[in-house]
């Protein structure tokens, strides 16, 4: 176990903190530019795993566990996300035959 974190640690921490960022960055723009719903979720969840990464690297700078645990929950409410999330856009496709974001303003009641 030691051996891992000596490793992690060989690297520089604001290495994981530029990665997360730029991970982060792009996952927003992601939302933001696209009109894809798949798409969408998909850069949901690359921002959920930049955090998840620069929590497991800032856990293993500080040298115990808190961090990975939490990164455990993410993951697990990030499944959860998914599950959801494809669940809503396999209705919308089923009643629209599209998963174009634009188009589903016009569900309003």
């Amino acid at each position: 176990m030691g051996e891992v974190n000596t490793f992690i640690q060989s690297v520089p921490l604001n290495y994981f903190i530029i990665l997360s960022s730029v991970l982060f960055s792009l996952g927003v723009l992601g939302v933001l530019l696209r009109k894809n719903a798949i798409v969408i979720l998909g850069c949901v969840e690359l921002m959920l795993n930049s955090v998840n990464l620069l929590l497991a690297a800032f856990s293993a700078y500080k040298g115990n566990g808190d961090g990975q645990l939490l990164v455990f929950f993410i993951m697990v409410v990030a499944a959860a996300e998914v599950a959801v999330g494809l669940a809503i856009i396999a209705m919308l496709y089923r009643n629209t035959r599209s998963v174009d974001v634009s188009i589903f303003n016009k569900l309003r009641g």
